[in-house]
């Protein structure tokens, strides 16, 4: 199937979400038993980490760790959202900067101002997008010091559907701040696959979400091949993505093309598809990478390709280089469970 199409459904019992772009799967979100990112907490500080400048909290989830806290003693409370998902055993990872996400608006506590996103260029959009946004405001003003970004997805929007929603963020975000109690307690949970999915992949698409909607569309096809760690590339080769507990292990091989380019040719296509089965496995952290053998002068284009493709993501993504033994290390954020660690 040519186009977008979004998948609204469950996998093994969990509420998930596809995003499949001309019949291939792009993204995948499914619930996972954890506390999830966007979760705001009422939290209490509980003790520092001395050299780290951090200090773990006290949520009704467990124990929480806030980097480059200072000022803070045993006692203190504070407002803190969650960023990524918590590793096996460690603190759940949290900020003290908060943003209140929705379809159309961002609520920024700590950046007043009122900004429209670049994407919208067309001049008389904007002023559309911003008038939307100020007629919901003089009635549901934003929390002092606060301030909002319309996101790109307000371009094609009704003007009412904008007001409402900038209204609905700018009170959420002045009940959630003004917040007076003094025990943790969970004030705002984050966004489940399906809302998340109507959220963030803005672009128009087609919307199934009736039940059956994956097996309709491949979709549970797609995900039970990539609980295996080969993945076959076009021309033959293939790769394996592989976890460890420290690094995520990615071995390139060509397979039975012996040509000369074989190397070249295995290399681009798996570096093509390396940030898109990251993606949809959930992997971050320290990405380690095995290229098929080919020369020196070739990694400048296999640099090229890579950037390209990491510098679309989302997650942050950063190639840190080439080692002496020429293997590839990538520094991803985590900011998703693994798919393996969801389904077992």
């Amino acid at each position: 199937m040519k186009g977008r199409l979004i998948a609204l459904d469950t996998w093994q019992g969990r509420e998930a979400a596809a995003l499949m772009v001309d019949g291939r799967l792009e993204d995948l979100l499914i619930d996972a038993d954890r506390p999830r990112p966007g979760h705001i907490y009422r939290a209490v500080a509980d003790r520092p980490l001395k050299g780290q400048g951090g200090i773990f909290l006290r949520t009704p989830d467990g124990s929480a760790f806030l980097r480059g806290a200072k000022g803070m003693a045993p006692g203190d409370r504070l407002l803190v959202q969650v960023t990524g998902y918590a590793e096996g055993g460690k603190a759940i990872p949290v900020t003290d900067r908060l943003l209140f996400k929705s379809r159309y608006a961002i609520v920024t506590p700590d950046a007043p101002g009122i900004n429209v996103s670049r994407r919208i260029r067309d001049e008389d959009a904007r002023d559309a997008v911003l008038a939307a946004a100020h007629d919901a405001l003089a009635d549901t003003p934003l929390p002092e010091g606060a301030g909002l970004i319309l996101r790109s997805s307000c371009e094609t929007a009704a003007q009412d559907d904008i007001a409402e929603d900038v209204a609905a963020m700018a009170g959420l975000a002045a009940q959630v701040l003004a917040d007076p109690g003094t025990e943790p307690e969970l004030l705002v949970e984050g966004d489940a696959p399906h809302a998340l999915a109507w959220r963030d992949w803005v672009e128009p698409a087609e919307i199934d979400a009736g039940g059956g909607s994956f097996a309709r569309h491949g979709v549970d096809e797609s995900i039970e091949a990539l609980l295996a760690p080969r993945v076959d590339l076009p021309g033959g080769g293939w790769m394996m993505v592989e976890p460890t507990s420290a690094l995520v292990a990615v071995d390139i091989n060509t397979g039975a093309d012996g040509s000369p380019a074989a190397g070249l040719k295995a290399n681009i296509a798996a570096f093509r598809d390396l940030p898109r089965q990251l993606r949809l496995r959930g992997l971050g952290g320290q990405i380690v990478v095995d290229p098929a053998p080919s020369p020196k002068k070739e990694r400048k284009q296999l640099d090229q390709v890579l950037r390209a493709g990491l510098k679309r993501e989302t997650t942050e993504s950063v190639l840190a280089g080439w080692t002496a033994m020429g293997l590839v290390e990538i520094q991803r954020k985590r900011d998703r469970l693994p798919l393996t660690e969801i389904l077992r």
